[in-house]
């Protein structure tokens, strides 16, 4: 029996894990953290019965997945959970913009001309879905199958996100787009700036935004029920510091940014491999708080209110600025603040009329200052009162990130930098970008394509080159 080692159980290790245990393959998994799941944890990190997720927590990719909907983690007890409303945008006024995972109920705030954009640009994209990450979730180089699938997204999303908002005339349906496309923690006015909003965008139409019930964690638990019930064994509190100190196997998996390869593989490495993982780029970071509320946010517009996630950033113009600063290492006054009521979908996690908030900024790489307060009066700023409701706040830095997990370096929690050249070319300019130049030993981390997120895809990518690797053993 053909054996593997993955060293990392965040979501990619675990996937990488389960598509090696599935073709029958003696798989161990060690863990540096005393528990598995990477982003993918919940704590309760302020009072008792509060459950906070530590990192990821609204999953539109993940229940797109083609990985993840193959397990049928539902049977492995994982139960999706949906807000009322997707997401909200509110501004100084009091209104807002809401998303919906319809599109005409999102299009009905809308005048007559936005509405027919928004419907032109995300109809395709939303009915096509799934053949588009057919195509996006496999390695860069690959034949395609679904040209009308790729010809409905490729040329908007190479547009930077401030051109291609140009399609609508509302500043609210501008705000709308640009918070979600924010996500890819990179200036707004760079090309390709527009790939993360359309993506997370038309997921949303295909599928919503729906949360874990219990937590975020519960996507590792079941992963790694499903691990069990294959026979693995999962190892934590194991700090791998050198291939050497691992035990034989026939492949190696590592769910590690590339700085930490080279650091456990050393000297094992082909110099320009080792050259290019070091020289890996790292994006801006987050800035999380997780806090503790007496009642509900009291947003004044009312349908915050029943929003599982709210973007908290003011009008386009003013998310343009704050993520030009922080790419520039530049801490904004005003930062772009993502706020989750998970607990909304999920009562589950709270506890005697307090409820968990989930919160973090955009904030420049390694920011060393204390954003706090910033966060907190984003929030004060469209919901009055709020900051007298705190009961208590945990608070976790980019230095605290990169403790939690590693691969967050500087605290970049999409393990790299999403400029043009790398969001194609990760962790390096290569054919197979999973393997290492070390026969049997690959990178499945989300340093790989096709990138950051909960659908595992980059760990089962890895796999199959590795099952190619033992077949031709």
């Amino acid at each position: 029996m053909s054996t593997a080692v993955v060293v990392g159980s965040g979501p990619n290790g675990l996937a990488a894990a389960l598509t090696l245990a599935q073709q029958g393959i003696r798989v161990t998994i060690l863990e540096a953290a005393t528990a598995v799941g990477g982003g993918t944890r919940t704590s309760e990190l302020t009072l008792p019965g509060l459950l906070h997720d530590d990192c990821s927590a609204v999953h539109p990719m993940t229940v797109a997945s083609p990985f993840i909907k193959s397990q049928r983690l539902q049977d492995a007890g994982l139960r999706w959970c949906y807000p009322q409303i997707d997401m909200a945008h509110p501004f100084d006024d009091g209104s807002a913009a809401t998303l919906h995972t319809s599109i005409d109920a999102t299009t009905t705030q809308f005048d007559r001309h936005d509405a027919r954009a928004w419907r032109r640009l995300f109809a395709p994209l939303s009915n096509r879905f799934d053949e588009l990450l057919d195509e996006l979730f496999r390695p860069i180089v690959h034949v395609p199958k679904h040209v009308v699938a790729l010809a409905a997204f490729g040329p908007q999303a190479l547009l930077p996100a401030t051109v291609l908002a140009r399609r609508w005339r509302s500043e609210h349906v501008r705000a709308l787009f640009g918070g979600v496309a924010a996500h890819i923690y990179y200036p707004l006015t760079s090309l390709a700036s527009s790939a993360v909003g359309l993506m997370i965008t038309a997921a949303g139409h295909r599928y919503g935004w729906p949360v874990a019930e219990g937590g975020s964690r519960a996507i590792s638990d079941a992963m790694v029920k499903r691990l069990t019930e294959l026979g693995a064994t999962i190892e934590t509190g194991v700090m791998v510091r050198s291939l050497r100190e691992l035990p034989t196997a026939d492949v190696v998996m590592l769910d590690l940014a590339p700085r930490a390869v080279a650091d456990v593989a050393g000297d094992q490495l082909p110099p320009r491999i080792r050259r290019a993982y070091v020289r890996y780029r790292h994006g801006s970071a987050a800035y999380k708080l997780d806090i503790a509320l007496d009642g509900h946010i009291p947003w004044t517009n009312e349908e915050c209110r029943r929003a599982g996630t709210v973007h908290v950033g003011g009008g386009f113009t003013e998310i343009i600025a704050a993520e030009r600063d922080i790419a520039r290492g530049v801490m904004p006054q005003r930062p772009f603040v993502l706020v989750g009521q998970q607990y909304l979908a999920d009562p589950t996690r709270s506890c005697g009329g307090r409820n968990p908030i989930w919160a973090y900024a955009h904030v420049p790489h390694g920011y060393t200052g204390n954003a706090t307060n910033a966060i907190l009066d984003q929030i004060e700023r469209f919901a009055p009162g709020f900051k007298s409701q705190v009961l208590q706040v945990h608070t976790r830095d980019t230095s605290a990130m990169e403790t939690y997990n590693p691969n967050y370096i500087g605290g970049d929690i999409l393990t790299g930098r999403n400029d043009p050249i790398q969001v194609l070319l990760r962790p390096r300019p290569a054919i197979n970008p999973y393997r290492t130049g070390i026969p049997g030993v690959y990178v499945c981390s989300a340093a790989t394509p096709p990138g950051t997120g909960v659908h595992g895809m980059c760990g089962y990518n890895a796999a199959q080159t590795a099952l190619r690797y033992l077949q031709r053993r």
